[in-house]
């Protein structure tokens, strides 16, 4: 693979990052480098991941708006590469320019484009395409009483669909109005 940089945008939220990674395609397929220690390192962002996993959903699944309190609070680098999904993300940081705010972006296996999204905000999505595998890569582990998260439709977001398939308990999260944050802005970095 040829020396080709990953390419960064910075969101409205700070420190939350869109990357689009050095990829390759030709008649066999597609190659993508997903993180580059160097890189990341320069960049400012987590190189040691110790939990990683994905989730498979169908389409017009909404999964979210998920995230782990202190001290088992996460920064996650999330991609998906089979299929296509709406990537939520919203800051729960008391202080930042942006608390309460969300993006909205599009993550596709054909674009290979990832969002880390630093501690102390909310992550979800919706599947746009029949089937879609999410990956994660977690900056602390899974910490069961930390799981936190809120109510998908109380963020403001357009999903832009009126009945999406939800888990029990993605229904039963509270509404970001009832929520008391305790993420402070500027606490990791």
């Amino acid at each position: 693979m040829s020396q080709v940089e990953f390419s960064i945008r910075q969101t409205i939220l700070p420190g939350c990052i869109e990357i689009s990674p050095p990829r390759q395609q030709d008649i066999r397929g597609r190659f993508v480098k997903i993180m580059q220690h160097t890189v990341f390192e320069r960049l400012g962002l987590p190189v040691n991941f110790p939990e990683v996993f994905y989730s498979v959903s169908h389409r017009d699944v909404i999964r979210g708006l998920h995230f782990q309190t202190p001290p088992g609070d996460q920064g996650k680098l999330v991609y998906c590469p089979n299929g296509k999904i709406l990537d939520a993300v919203v800051d729960l940081r008391a202080g930042s320019p942006a608390y309460g705010q969300h993006i909205l972006l599009e993550l596709d296996a054909t674009r290979a484009n990832m969002l880390y999204i630093p501690p102390g905000m909310a992550h979800g999505f919706r599947t746009l395409s029949e089937s879609a595998t999410v990956v994660y890569h977690a900056s602390n582990e899974y910490a069961p009483e930390c799981d936190k998260g809120i109510r998908w439709d109380s963020a403001g977001i357009a999903w832009e669909i009126e009945t999406p398939i939800l888990s029990a308990r993605d229904e039963r999260h509270p509404p970001l109005s009832d929520f008391d944050t305790p993420f402070r802005y500027g606490e990791h970095g």
